[in-house]
């Protein structure tokens, strides 16, 4: 049974890479969905938060942002990952995350590694 659906932004290679390798590293059962291709309005979502961060929406329809819905992710992803996603929600270690978060999300095209076509990120 699918536990949530991760919505990123599929016009990032950055976002793309990085929702694969949580697809890969993480084993909680997940749809991962690009918003530009999602039905946003069945997830509850809106295309005002699906362009500002990553969304996680649980199976029940709850819906989180940012460093909360990687948080969620990694929570259902089942111990050790767990314990990680927990810690994230506490503070200060919260306010640190979503500082992080904010500061990845707004610089994410000027992020080097392999995530770049020919150099380039796609997203500006």
């Amino acid at each position: 049974m699918t536990t949530g659906t991760v919505v990123y932004d599929g016009d990032c290679s950055f976002c793309t890479w990085s929702a694969r390798q949580g697809q890969r590293l993480l084993k909680a059962d997940v749809t991962l969905v690009p918003w530009q291709r999602a039905d946003l309005a069945a997830l509850g979502l809106d295309r005002a938060a699906v362009t500002r961060a990553v969304q996680w929406v649980a199976a029940d329809g709850a819906p989180k942002a940012g460093h909360r819905a990687i948080a969620a992710w990694l929570i259902a992803s089942g111990v050790p990952w767990s314990v990680a996603g927990r810690t994230m929600l506490m503070p200060p270690v919260s306010w640190l995350a979503a500082g992080v978060y904010r500061v990845v999300a707004r610089n994410r095209h000027r992020i080097p590694g392999p995530w770049r076509a020919n150099g380039v990120c796609s997203v500006r």
